[in-house]
């Protein structure tokens, strides 16, 4: 026959061998609960515990948890149907902390019934609006009688107290300008281009006749492009005399331009600069990679505005015009050129950097504070715009290039006209009618006649 144990005994047992708690372990036995004096418990608690101990088969076996002599009864007390802690008091045994409520999630927020207003809310939109300290210089090309030259008009560029397009600021005072190319020979040109200058290819006076009257530009671009040694290597005194000629034929401002050979390039433009002294031209262009200093003093000497030009690189604008200043060129003496990656040539490094530039005269970089210019051209040079079809059999079809063409060059000047070009050297008549009359619409110089005929605008016929 076993020995028989009090809660006690176990309790000094545990305590002997410093046992806190029990894992996995049963005590097996019958369990005698003695009440001593009754304690308050009722005949029929008692009979209760009498009976649902020897009915119960869950009572055969206990699972006792210890901690320092303090056990748990309540399977039993919840067996008898009495409160727990009348129970244990009952045994002489203090009742555990009543085990915290499980949390009950909240109810979910009732869904607010959606009422439809009958009419809207006024409300009033404006356009956030930027202080600008800076201001881009204004520079004026071409010089009347009364001015010592013989144009009938004067272009001015820049003048911007904002950015391109933002009316709703400033009215910013000049609006972009166009010139279109002719050049001192026959030139290959793209189908699209060559056909609107057959007639006038043999004859730069006329070719840039043909420009202003019939094409309406502000300005020509004559560029002498067989000076190079490559080419005819036409002679610096010689080439001058097409400037001549350019000039006697029309009386807009004029841009004159090299081949852009570096080393034949300053003898050229000096030339070119002292047959047209007095009339304020364009002379393009100074760069870092020639002799900068004879072209710059040349156009000085003789009263012209200097094209700075750098190949996309701020830095270099920033250090070519630095050097300009300590020759003595003024402020409103300069256009800068930061070049044109046209259309299928990175035209987003292009916005990019003209954009950046913008931005920083605007906050006040007075070394950037200049008008820029596009050369446009250089659409051109992708063969999307000229190439009949893609030389690639599996490409798919490209399209007329008739229109190809002249939408890569008007796509490249819409788009530097957005970062904030001034003037627009370019070479289809048609893309240059587009990009004239779109910028000087979105710049507030031309009103909006009628609506636009979507329809045919592919299209473009000679006036």
């Amino acid at each position: 026959m076993g020995k028989k144990l009090t809660l006690e005994d176990i309790s000094k047992l545990l305590e002997k061998y410093g046992v806190l708690e029990f894992e996995d372990v049963k005590i097996e036995g019958d369990i005698e609960l003695k009440v001593v004096g009754g304690a308050g418990i009722s005949p029929e608690l008692l009979t209760t515990l009498q009976a649902a101990l020897q009915s119960s088969q869950m009572m055969s076996q206990f699972a006792i948890q210890a901690a320092h002599g303090l056990f748990s009864i309540l399977a039993l007390a919840k067996l008898a149907g009495y409160p727990v802690e009348s129970v244990l008091r009952s045994f002489g045994i203090s009742a555990p902390a009543p085990a915290a409520p499980a949390e009950v999630a909240p109810p979910a927020p009732a869904v607010p019934e959606i009422v439809i207003p009958e009419e809207l809310v006024a409300a009033k939109f404006e356009v956030g609006k930027q202080e600008w300290v800076g201001q881009i210089q204004e520079v004026a090309l071409g010089a009347t009688a009364a001015d010592g030259g013989s144009r009938e008009t004067v272009v001015k560029l820049g003048g911007e107290k904002t950015l391109p397009f933002y009316g709703f600021e400033v009215h910013n005072p000049n609006p972009p300008r166009i010139a279109i190319d002719c050049f001192d020979m026959p030139i290959p040109l793209a189908k699209a281009v060559r056909e609107h200058y057959a007639d006038v290819m043999e004859d730069p006076g006329e070719w840039a006749k043909k420009n202003v009257k019939e094409f309406g530009a502000d300005m020509v671009t004559i560029h002498l492009i067989s000076t190079d040694p490559l080419i005819k290597d036409t002679p610096p005194r010689e080439a001058a005399k097409v400037v001549e000629e350019v000039l006697q034929a029309v009386k807009v401002p004029i841009i004159i331009g090299g081949s852009g050979n570096p080393e034949k390039d300053p003898a050229v433009l000096e030339a070119a600069a002292e047959v047209a002294a007095g009339e304020r031209c364009l002379i393009a262009s100074a760069n870092l990679n020639m002799d900068f200093e004879r072209i710059a003093k040349a156009a000085m000497n003789n009263g012209h505005v200097i094209l700075s030009w750098t190949q996309l690189d701020i830095n270099q604008q920033k250090t070519l015009n630095r050097h300009l200043f300590k020759l003595g060129v003024k402020r409103e003496d300069l256009v800068m050129d930061p070049t044109t990656a046209a259309l299928g040539y990175g035209l987003d490094y292009a916005f990019t950097n003209i954009e950046r530039m913008k931005i920083a005269a605007l906050k006040g970089d007075e070394e950037l504070a200049f008008p820029i210019s596009c050369g446009v051209t250089n659409a051109w040079g992708a063969r999307e715009a000229w190439m009949k079809a893609s030389p690639i059999k599996e490409d798919s079809d490209w399209g007329p290039r008739e229109y190809r063409g002249p939408i890569f060059e008007i796509v490249t000047g819409l788009t530097l006209a957005l970062a904030g070009g001034n003037l627009f050297m370019m070479m289809h008549p048609g893309a240059a009618a587009v990009v004239k009359e779109v910028t000087q619409m979105l710049a507030g110089f031309k009103d909006v006649e009628k609506a636009a005929e979507f329809e045919g605008w592919l299209t473009w016929a000679e006036k």
